[in-house]
């Protein structure tokens, strides 16, 4: 699934998002579901994603109050659906940091094109940074805060992906406790910080005891050194 751009459609109407997942997966993206807000934050939690479908009129919070918190500190784009069709609702969406909208009903097809007008919008605008950390056989994605060994998927939790991303972003840089705490969000638990570089050296050193890759500079916080 390489290089498939990942795509979480965010919909409470059941038949509507399998239909979504079913033709988009057709179509060449990676395709991940959410029922309301609430699963599309956890969803946003432990996954990155390259663009999300969302719709405005949910139960609990909408599309349109979704889309301003993201906003806030996610870049991620965002095409919303809506029922509605006055033209101020669609302003809205737009001011609230959308960057398309579609009105349902719609066809799959103008969906698609949309979708892939977005993407190319993204990919040129996106700043010229690495998307990939290596260390020894390890591979972290960037973007997808997913790591790799020797070509195999090595599970990490939300909080693992978070902390390594973070050091991935920054190799052979010293990164204190307080940073990173505040950087994964987890300012004023300094603790769980290294209670999670312990976990992470068990995954990726040989012997966690004596890290390789993942090491403390004493006094000062914990830097990724890459090969």
């Amino acid at each position: 699934m390489d290089g498939q751009p990942h795509i979480l459609v965010v919909d409470d109407d059941t038949r509507l998002r399998q239909l979504l997942n079913k033709y988009l997966t057709e179509n060449g993206y990676l395709v991940s579901t959410a029922a309301d807000a609430a699963q599309a934050r956890g969803q946003l939690d432990a996954m990155t994603f390259d663009l999300i479908v969302l719709d405005v009129m949910m139960p609990g919070e909408s599309g349109l109050a979704l889309t301003k918190s993201l906003r806030a500190d996610n870049p991620v784009p965002i095409l919303l659906l809506t029922a509605m069709g006055e033209t101020t609702d669609r302003i809205n969406g737009l001011e609230m940091g959308a960057d398309d909208y579609l009105t349902k009903p719609f066809e799959p097809r103008e969906l698609l094109l949309r979708i892939n007008s977005i993407l190319r919008r993204s990919a040129r605008d996106a700043p010229d940074e690495p998307r990939q950390c290596l260390f020894g056989h390890f591979i972290f994605d960037l973007a997808r805060n997913e790591l790799l060994s020797s070509g195999e998927a090595v599970h990490l939790t939300s909080a693992e992906a978070a902390l390594l991303g973070v050091l991935a972003g920054s190799p052979g840089e010293t990164l204190s406790r307080e940073d990173l705490a505040a950087k994964t969000g987890n300012s004023g638990n300094l603790r769980t910080v290294d209670v999670q570089i312990t976990r992470l050296r068990k995954k990726i050193e040989e012997d966690p005891r004596l890290p390789r890759y993942l090491q403390t500079v004493r006094g000062r916080g914990y830097v990724l050194w890459t090969d």
